[in-house]
């Protein structure tokens, strides 16, 4: 507010907010405003015991319970206090500054600078400083002519407008510039690209020389590594679930709780928003302290318009993203994340169904962890295995990764790639760790790895999120080519400096990392060239006897079918025995499509590599359907 030339901000917490509540003195300025809005006694009460339960505002209580609108709430605060209102700002005209940002957070006023005439303020007031206020006014009635009164939302929407292309600059660049190793921006730096061309020098100049030896000896190292990757794989077999923080968030009596964040980056989700607005209300916290954020591009106009004809309530808030190259996933939440007001941010995908405690126990974690948790990842489990051998296939897969292979990282405090989805984390880390990196498509397992390089450690909760696997086998190939394609640029960026990554991380978090993600995308890439080298032997075999093999060979032949057969088995192990029994019902025996569905992930790992050569930041859409009734 302008008062002779200052501006003074209104803290609510300054004075009491519910001192109107005192019936033993004359009627205050906030009691006289709210018989203006026909509120009873009862409501005022209710509203205001909410607000001292959940740590909130009288009037963040009053528009989540959706018994006045904004606009009738803010348009008879500026009769009360006898100043224009204004349900929609220009945002034009709003001066953008660094400091603008501010009032994403913190909604409370905005300068105007109109061409044709002079500037004026747009304030967002509240009931308590209302009294302060009105006492302003009376005592320099000059200054109404240069206040309005406007909506939280009108006033927010003004200020994305107006810094929307400073934000799009920052947003694509902040994390190059900043650090420029932690970003995918550049897919090969100079000596990357140098060290790649001499040793596939080396191997063509060693296959000229001596095919024989050179094949021997790659095959030899190939299957090693194979076979180091897949022994990795056998450690979480003996892990036992940890719910012990399920009893904490039961006992748990806490009802003051600090704002929650959730992002959701949509793009083309109409069909979707109805279920993923019912499944975001269902959440276990107070409307009054959720910040959510449906992220939409802003040229998505089937989105948007399926979002507004819902009105999903004061506690949902469309960002909408200049349209920019690149057009990703990771560049639409960084630049939302300028306004998220929450001290803890989680993030889901448009068809995820996350249970009602989920942001509970999250909570209850970060709570009671130390400061440097950074971030919790939910289990995610697939509602639609039924479907097909596909479906059946891509549950194992989340199972074995979700319930057995991140929860045994965690307990070994080893970085976590992480998933793109239900991921929740502390805000002030998150933003000091650079956000998510806009040019990697696969940001999650990217930003897990960061975070674990700067310091920071990720953990497990056990509340799950459901959602469908594809059930069309090209909208799947997409969709996985995607995750290779961004693991290859994870791998590469954390390559540049091998040494000093691992002396960051730790050799053995180093390791871990290879084994992992340097191993998956091997086994992957290789698989197909192992079963055709042993169908090639078993010709061989059938139709010359074995003796056509020197006992070197007989013994890498062996290698090989045990890779491709543990391969196979230690998928299904970790996957089915995650599983409970309803679940196992519902893969049934299409667990014997395996072979061939390792098939499908290899022909995406090379589908990968050629994406990640001619379009590397190409975001390959996942289409999302409503669930059916039938599932």
């Amino acid at each position: 507010m302008l008062v002779q030339g200052e501006i003074v901000s209104f803290d609510p917490l300054e004075d009491d907010p519910f001192s109107f509540l005192d019936s033993s003195v004359a009627e205050s300025d906030e009691a006289a405003f709210l018989k203006t809005l026909g509120l009873g006694k009862p409501y005022i009460e209710e509203f205001t015991a909410r607000a001292l339960r959940n740590g909130s505002t009288f009037e963040a209580e009053l528009l989540a319970s959706e018994t006045v609108t904004e606009t009738a709430y803010f348009g008879a605060f500026a009769r009360f206090l006898r100043l224009p209102f204004v349900a929609e700002l220009d945002g034009a005209i709003v001066v953008d500054t660094p400091s603008l940002d501010i009032q994403l957070l913190e909604t409370r006023m905005v300068r105007l600078s109109p061409k044709d005439t002079k500037p004026y303020i747009a304030i967002v007031p509240d009931i308590s400083s209302i009294e302060r206020l009105k006492h302003a006014l009376e005592s320099t009635p000059g200054i109404a002519a240069d206040l309005v009164v406007t909506t939280p939302s009108a006033l927010r929407t003004a200020v994305w407008q107006a810094g929307a292309e400073r934000r799009t600059r920052q947003t694509v660049n902040s994390l190059f510039d900043a650090t420029p190793l932690y970003s995918a921006r550049i897919t090969l730096h100079g000596k990357q690209g140098f060290l790649l061309g001499v040793g596939f020098t080396i191997i063509i100049g060693s296959m000229l020389l001596s095919p024989s030896l050179t094949f021997h000896l790659l095959h030899i190292l190939t299957a090693a590594l194979y076979m180091a990757a897949i022994l990795f794989r056998l450690v979480p077999l003996r892990l036992k679930p940890d719910r012990r923080t399920l009893a904490l968030v039961e006992q748990s009596k806490e009802d003051q709780l600090p704002v929650y964040t959730i992002l959701v980056a949509l793009y083309r989700e109409e069909a979707i928003v109805e279920q993923l607005v019912t499944a975001l209300n269902r959440l276990d916290w107070p409307k009054s302290r959720l910040d959510i954020k449906l992220v939409c591009e802003a040229d998505d106009a089937s989105t948007i318009v399926a979002i507004e004809r819902l009105n999903p309530g004061s506690h949902f808030e469309i960002v909408h993203v200049p349209p920019s190259l690149p057009r990703t996933k990771p560049k639409a939440l960084t630049y939302a994340l300028y306004g998220a007001r929450g001290e803890f941010i989680a993030v889901y995908d448009a068809e995820d169904r996350p249970h009602p405690k989920q942001l509970r126990e999250a909570h209850t974690r970060f709570r009671s962890g130390c400061e440097k948790l950074a971030c919790l990842q939910a289990p995610l489990i697939i509602s639609n295995a039924n479907i097909s051998w596909m479906t059946s296939s891509f549950s194992l897969e989340y199972s074995a990764l979700f319930r057995r292979m991140l929860p045994m990282l965690a307990r070994m405090q080893m970085p976590l790639p992480l998933g793109g989805t239900s991921n929740h984390f502390r805000a002030s880390i998150l933003r000091h760790a650079g956000a998510w990196d806009p040019y990697n498509v696969t940001e999650d397992a990217d930003l897990g790895m960061r975070l674990y390089r700067l310091g920071y450690y990720s953990d497990v909760i056990s509340y799950q999120t459901l959602e469908d696997a594809p059930t069309d086998i090209f909208v799947w190939l997409a969709q996985r080519s995607r995750w290779f394609k961004g693991w290859l640029q994870s791998w590469l960026v954390m390559m540049r400096s091998p040494v000093s990554v691992a002396k960051e991380m730790g050799w053995k978090a180093y390791l871990v990392f290879h084994l992992l993600i340097g191993g998956m995308l091997l086994s992957s890439l290789t698989h197909p060239l192992f079963i055709v080298y042993l169908m090639v032997v078993g010709h061989t075999i059938w139709t010359e006897g074995p003796s056509v093999f020197s006992t070197t060979q007989l013994a890498l032949i062996g290698i090989d079918t045990v890779n491709i057969v543990a391969s196979y088995a230690i998928f299904l192990l970790m996957g089915t025995r995650a599983m409970i029994k309803h679940e196992r019902g519902m893969i049934g025996k299409r667990w014997l499509a395996t072979p061939l569905y390792w098939l499908l992930l290899s022909a995406a790992a090379w589908r990968a590599v050629f994406e990640l050569r001619y379009k590397p930041f190409v975001w390959n859409k996942t289409p999302h359907k409503p669930v059916s009734k039938n599932n």
